[in-house]
């Protein structure tokens, strides 16, 4: 049996680009033989956020899927759990499922032949996203969806630098 992991994320600029904050919540349901399992109930819910005193919206949408998969990393083996990845951000769904082949593919210029924006941070995403091979999904943001509130809640007080206290 894999584990299942499903991760909310988000992130937030004040005056786009300013100080800015991102979010995730990270939510595992694991297999009784994890070491996920060791010290907690079969459920698990962890927050994570940080801030940069200046960087847009997007840089921070990128950062967050970029941070939990990190978490993930550092936290878990590699084998034996699944992926989801949620977000309100269109820039990054289309971008990690769709724009950035074509990206790699004419050397890193967008439709417009332009260089691509954020590449670092694609290029990270991407790494992760081969490696651990999460499934991405779009929610509609501000829409009542009670994890993407948490996390629009989490990124905007980071970003604030007043953050909310993070479930761990």
């Amino acid at each position: 049996m894999k584990e299942i992991i499903k991760i909310y994320t988000d992130g937030a600029a004040r005056r786009n680009p300013g100080p800015a904050g991102w979010g995730a919540v990270i939510m595992f349901y694991p297999h009784p033989a994890s070491p996920l399992s060791r010290g907690r109930s079969k459920e698990g819910v962890i927050e994570i956020g940080g801030r940069s005193k200046h960087a847009t919206n997007n840089q921070m949408e990128l950062t967050a899927p970029i941070e939990a998969l990190n978490y993930l990393k550092k936290n878990m083996s590699k084998a034996g759990f699944d992926i989801e990845i949620v977000s309100d951000s269109k820039y990054v769904i289309l971008g990690i499922t769709e724009w950035i082949f074509n990206w790699q593919k004419n050397n890193w210029r967008n439709a417009a032949k332009k260089p691509v924006l954020n590449r670092e941070l694609w290029e990270e995403l991407y790494k992760f996203t081969e490696e651990l091979r999460p499934k991405w999904t779009y929610v509609k943001g501000h829409s009542g969806d009670k994890y993407n509130d948490r996390v629009d809640e989490i990124a905007t007080s980071f970003a604030d630098d007043d953050p909310t206290e993070l479930k761990k």
